[in-house]
């Protein structure tokens, strides 16, 4: 018997896959949703081939932290500049733009290859309840809560 390895070409449709984030601990989450981009909860999972699913993810800004985080957490950027370097708190960045620490999380869970940054367009973030992607049939995911 041999190792059954998928092809590109075995996969040109993803399922897409609902994940709702209220009550739920951001890094916790962000390893479950990267577990399903990457493909390794299905049965067919092969490591250099986009075999995953597509998730989007509902209620962004209902996302929870452990600790002090909401405090202490500091995202950092840097423009390359003299004087360049940015930092927000988690606090702020929830203020801001609720998709980001999410998609952040998620993308540093992701390979740091051309197959991670294709994986990461396949992850749709939205701050309230509501996503316009009906069309594609998406599976609603129960997630454990807190």
């Amino acid at each position: 018997m041999t190792t059954f390895y998928a092809n590109k070409k075995d996969y040109q449709e993803k399922k897409w896959r609902v994940v709702d984030a209220q009550g739920q601990i951001l890094g916790r989450l962000a390893s479950r949703i990267s577990r399903i981009l990457l493909g390794k909860t299905r049965t067919d999972f092969t490591p250099h081939v986009d075999t995953g699913d597509g998730v989007i993810v509902v209620n962004a800004k209902e996302i929870l932290v452990t600790g002090n985080k909401i405090k202490e957490k500091i995202y950092k950027n840097y423009s390359g500049f003299p004087s360049g370097q940015r930092e927000r708190t988690f606090e702020r960045v929830m203020r801001e733009d609720p998709t980001f620490a999410i998609k952040h999380a998620v993308k540093g869970m992701l390979p740091k290859t051309r197959m991670g940054r294709k994986l990461s367009t396949h992850l749709l973030v939205y701050a309230g309840s509501e996503h316009p992607h009906a069309a594609q049939k998406p599976k609603t995911i129960k997630a454990d809560s807190r």
